[in-house]
């Protein structure tokens, strides 16, 4: 149960369901799309899909290099992202099974230009189907993107069956 603020982050309420570490950084890994979650203007939460890559303890970003939700980072750094799995359907059923994972932590831009390309290629190997083609794009692209780095804190998993 959630202790008013004593603990920084809360237990989860279905404990039963929660699974590990090791399987929230595997579909971390594995996802392709989340949801970015930020303070934003007057503070009303502001969510985004966003593509990402994980890489030890970290989720990295790419972004254009002004708008809402970099106002909102820029205000206020602790953010949220969500995944989950494609879920499976067992036969006869019309519900799914499904894993989702919450990050919690803090949001920064990354300015030293060797980490962001750095970041920027992290991203690409995930995404664009050749190195050359993930070249092409840095060589065009890399100047006008900024590079975010969710640096996590806190993290759960759950199994889901829904019905």
């Amino acid at each position: 149960m959630y202790d008013g603020g004593k603990t920084m982050f809360r237990e989860m309420r279905r404990f039963k369901q929660q699974i590990s570490e090791e399987e929230c950084i595997d579909i971390l890994t594995k996802a392709k799309r989340g949801v970015l979650a930020v303070l934003g203007d007057d503070d009303y939460p502001y969510t985004v899909p966003m593509d990402y890559v994980y890489e030890a303890g970290h989720i990295y970003f790419h972004s254009a290099m002004s708008g809402h939700k970099l106002d909102a980072i820029r205000k206020h750094d602790k953010a949220s992202f969500c995944v989950m799995n494609e879920g499976v359907k067992e036969e006869n059923d019309w519900w799914y099974h499904f894993v989702s994972v919450i990050a919690f932590g803090r949001i920064k831009e990354i300015t030293d230009k060797s980490q962001k390309d750095e970041k920027l290629r992290l991203l690409g190997a995930k995404y664009f189907p050749s190195a050359e083609h993930l070249e092409k794009e840095m060589a065009s692209g890399a100047e006008r993107t900024d590079v975010l780095d969710l640096d996590i804190e806190h993290m759960t998993g759950k199994r889901i069956k829904e019905n």
